[in-house]
C-alpha cells in the first residue's frame, strides 16, 4: 500500500511538472517576442499578458543580392521588406498548437492555483556591454527534491533563463 502510494504521489509529481514546463516554455516564447518588438524583457505580467493579448509580430522578408566585383571584392545589398503583420496570440497560442490555452492563467503554477512564477527582467553589463537578461522560475516546487540550495541546477526549482548569464535555456532541457 505505501509502495502504491509513492509510485502514484511520483507520477503525479511528474505529471504537474510537465505542465510546469510547458506553461515555462510558453512563457519564454512571448518573452522572446516581447525583447524582439520592444528591445527589452519584461517584469511586468501585466505587459506581457497585454502584448500576448493585442500585439502584433511584423512578417519580414530579407534578401542579400551578392554584386560581383573586382579580385573578389564583392558587394552585399540587403533587402528587408514588411509583408505584414499577425497578431502574437495567433502566432505563439494558435488553438492547434495549445488547445486549452488561458491566458489570465498564463503567469499562474500548474498544481498551485494562487501562486505566480517569478519573473526577473534586467539589463546587465557583461564585459562592457549591457545585454537583457531573464529568469523566470517555479517559486514552490511541488517536487520536495527541488530545491535553490541543490548544488546541481537540473535539480533546482524549474526555471529558465539566469540573471546573470545571457541565456534563455530551461534546466530541465
Amino acid at each position: 500500500m505505501r509502495i502504491d502510494s509513492k509510485i502514484q504521489e511520483d507520477k503525479n509529481i511528474a505529471r504537474i511538472e510537465q505542465q510546469i514546463i510547458q506553461k515555462l516554455k510558453m512563457i519564454r516564447d512571448a518573452e522572446t517576442a516581447y525583447q524582439a518588438i520592444h528591445g527589452q524583457y519584461t517584469s511586468d505580467w501585466n505587459k506581457l499578458i497585454s502584448f500576448i493579448d493585442t500585439g502584433k509580430i511584423f512578417i519580414i522578408q530579407r534578401k542579400e543580392i551578392v554584386i560581383p566585383g573586382p579580385y573578389g571584392r564583392d558587394s552585399i545589398y540587403r533587402q528587408i521588406d514588411t509583408l505584414g503583420t499577425v497578431s502574437v496570440r495567433d502566432s505563439l497560442f494558435s488553438e492547434r498548437k495549445y488547445p486549452n490555452f488561458n491566458l489570465e492563467r498564463l503567469p499562474y503554477i500548474p498544481g498551485k492555483p494562487d501562486k505566480k512564477f517569478e519573473i526577473f527582467a534586467d539589463v546587465i553589463d557583461r564585459n562592457g556591454i549591457e545585454v537583457d537578461v531573464i529568469e523566470v522560475r517555479d517559486v514552490d516546487p511541488i517536487n520536495p527534491l527541488r530545491d535553490e540550495k541543490n548544488p546541481s541546477f537540473n535539480r533546482k526549482p524549474l526555471r529558465f533563463g539566469s540573471r546573470t548569464e545571457v541565456t534563455t535555456s530551461g534546466n530541465w532541457e
